[in-house]
């Protein structure tokens, strides 16, 4: 079988009007979805609640990584990483030359003890709830007594599958459908009909399951019905957002960290890196710490989703990395839920909303949320649909090596190999003495997982020349929702600085993490839907008829990134 000629329709190489494509940026929290002419894109929460069987198994995804349950041992643990980061940040010394002190959580705990909540005035009712199934921010009017299963199909930033209900690849999909169709059809006003004249991009992790991007391209063309649509990796969506050419490339989301040093719109393979953390986890460590100093709003419970929410927005309001903030602060949040009073607390809080955002740093304090890892890209499975795969040209590259080189045959694998990314940017990691993980996906050995400092010094060590580390060292750009702690930037930059290697130290190492004053969170999106609107982008259409007949062959041929 010969590999998919390279002949696109001539409507293929007209531009083609940005208001007619869709770019989709899937999260384990947030989707955002917005046509490549608007200046922002829809946000809505990345799940779906669907009305139960008559004694239908129950099943509900929490609104943030569950904790575990806290042995003796984990608080231990939890208790000597605050203890560790709380004495590091005395040993600092405040803007004005003066050293920074600590309050006691135990005098923290006494306030909070005697503050009462104060009602405001009557709550709203819950909304009454008639369909059977609820997607994005809605979820959040559906009364949790009410009989309804919660989804959040992605999960760390990849497919969430599980054995319990809704946890198939084909469930997941199935959620993906009806939530982006939802979003397309009642937030962006096009009806579905419509999608066969719209194209698409669709923002996929740096690292990636194969198996997973074929269901996502059947999904768009085949299922939604998109005409054209093309991948891109986070990390390269980024750098074209930022308008930067290369960067090491740091994406905070809400339950994964990401990293890649990306070098004018390739993402270098053995560069990237995912760790099983992010703001969640973070949020889980704050309301830990709220927890032992008496937090006055004693009914919150992961469980409720807008407790949840509640937290959430406590970690954006208060946590910061700034220095000059010691000492006891009062803080006021109100409690409005449907079905109750509308309450207003007052709390005191010291250094927790300092050392929570540190936990980054320190990973010893995400344990409360279970034990994480760190992931690369393994050495890809072959694929049967797709035979010119690379782990097809490393054999014949093998049989070359061995066999007459006049053979026609041999001739024949030199020729397919031409037209195959040079052998170093497709160098596999080589991961014998890693822990195996399943399908493309690796993890390091289990249980030692990279803090941020770490997990960037590796990336960029792990970049296959000098010339491309000192660029990386000079432009790290900080992506996300996660990244939205006023201070963090500063503190990185601080340690990475005493880290770099001496060589690189002459480099003018640059954090940037709100390039062209766009929210951080958005900064992929827009960078794809920068992508997308490029000549240069032309050519990296899929159709519906291609997809059809070549599959997984046409999509390693055209796709943007080393397959």
């Amino acid at each position: 079988m010969s590999a998919p000629a390279h002949d696109p329709g001539p409507e293929q190489f007209q531009q083609f009007p940005p208001n007619r494509i869709i770019v989709i940026h899937p999260g384990s929290l947030y989707v955002r979805i917005g046509r490549a002419s608007d200046l922002l894109p829809v946000k809505q929460l990345h799940c779906i609640a669907r009305k139960r069987q008559p004694g239908g198994k129950i099943y509900r995804d929490l609104f943030v990584p569950p904790s575990i349950p806290k042995t003796k041992e984990l608080i231990e643990e939890l208790e000597e990483c605050r203890l560790q980061i709380s004495h590091t940040l005395q040993s600092c010394m405040q803007s004005n030359g003066s050293r920074r002190y600590a309050t006691p959580p135990q005098q923290i705990a006494a306030f909070n003890r005697r503050s009462l909540p104060e009602t405001v005035n009557d709550g709203e009712p819950w909304p009454q709830v008639e369909c059977d199934i609820v997607v994005g921010d809605l979820v959040l009017d559906v009364d949790p007594e009410l009989e309804y299963n919660v989804h959040f199909p992605y999960k760390r930033g990849d497919f969430n599958i599980h054995s319990e209900i809704g946890g198939s690849v084909s469930s997941v999909l199935n959620d993906l459908y009806t939530i982006w169709s939802s979003i397309i059809e009642y937030k962006l006003g096009i009806p579905l009909i419509e999608l066969v004249k719209y194209r698409c991009v669709l923002l996929i992790p740096d690292i990636y399951s194969r198996s997973h991007l074929k269901c996502l391209m059947s999904l768009l063309l085949k299922d939604l019905g998109f005409g054209h649509c093309f991948l891109v990796q986070e990390s390269v969506g980024a750098t074209f957002g930022a308008g930067i050419g290369s960067a090491c490339v740091v994406d905070i989301g809400d339950q994964k960290t990401a990293i890649s040093c990306v070098e004018d719109g390739i993402s270098h393979k053995n560069t990237r890196l995912r760790m099983d953390y992010g703001a969640g986890d973070v949020c889980q460590t704050l309301s830990w710490m709220f927890h032992k100093s008496a937090f006055p709003y004693k009914n919150w419970n992961e469980n409720t989703p807008r407790d949840v929410v509640l937290m959430r927005n406590l970690y954006q309001d208060f946590c910061h990395v700034n220095l000059d903030v010691c000492g006891p602060q009062e803080k006021t949040f109100l409690v409005d839920h449907p079905g109750d009073v509308i309450n207003k607390y007052t709390l005191q809080v010291g250094d927790e909303c300092i050392i929570s955002p540190l936990s980054f740093f320190y990973t010893d304090l995400l344990k409360i949320t279970g034990p994480k890892s760190t992931k690369i890209q393994s050495r890809q499975p072959s694929d049967p649909e797709d035979p010119f795969d690379a782990e097809f040209l490393r054999e014949t590259g093998r049989k070359r090596e061995t066999v007459d080189p006049t053979a026609n045959e041999n001739q024949q694998f030199e020729s397919v190999n031409e037209n195959q990314p040079t052998g170093n940017a497709d160098e596999d990691i080589v991961v014998d003495t890693l822990d195996g993980g399943p399908g493309d996906i690796v993890s390091l050995a289990p249980g030692q997982v990279l803090g941020l400092d770490a997990a960037i010094l590796q990336s960029i060590d792990r970049c296959s020349s000098e010339e491309l580390k000192r660029k990386m060292y000079s432009s790290i750009l900080i992506v996300g929702g996660g990244v939205k702690v006023h201070g963090l930037n500063l503190w990185l930059q601080n340690r990475l600085a005493l880290q770099i290697p001496y060589a690189y130290k002459t480099e003018q190492l640059e954090i940037v993490t709100s390039p062209k004053d766009i929210d951080p969170a958005s900064t992929v999106w827009k960078g794809a839907a920068v992508m997308s609107c490029l000549e240069s982008a032309i050519e990296l259409w899929i159709n519906q008829s291609e997809w059809t007949k070549f599959g997984l062959k046409i999509l390693r041929e055209r796709a943007p990134f080393i397959w």
